[in-house]
């Protein structure tokens, strides 16, 4: 008997959930859309219900899916940092953060400031 190799719903969906991610949050930095998707918003772009994205993220991968959306959102910002001279500020109005918010949400995940994470990571 042939083995079925179709991934399995959980599968696609967490697929899906990533790709979509990367590509969302690198149409938002480069302006092609202007805010951040609420996870609602995710969930129906992936044909599902907020609370299905929900379940299915967390079996497969054992977190929310705004935690993943939370550390896509911080590697992009370190990768800004990195890359660019831009100020924190506008890094900050590019991934639609207000800039004292964002501070703090980076310092949440990074244990570091925007500013002592670029002095502390310098481009390569």
């Amino acid at each position: 008997m042939k083995k079925n190799n179709k991934p399995k719903r959980g599968e696609e969906i967490t697929t899906g959930y990533f790709t979509l991610l990367d590509k969302h949050i690198e149409d938002v930095v480069t302006g092609t859309v202007p805010r951040m998707m609420e996870l609602n918003e995710i969930a129906a772009a992936l044909y599902v219900s907020h609370q299905h994205l929900s379940d299915t993220i967390k079996r497969e991968m054992g977190h929310h899916p705004c935690h993943f959306y939370d550390l896509k959102i911080i590697d992009k910002a370190k990768q800004l940092l990195r890359e660019t001279a831009l100020p924190v500020a506008q890094i900050a109005y590019t991934l639609t953060y207000d800039p004292s918010n964002f501070s703090k949400f980076f310092k949440k995940f990074t244990g570091e400031t925007p500013r002592q994470w670029r002095e502390n990571n310098p481009t390569r």
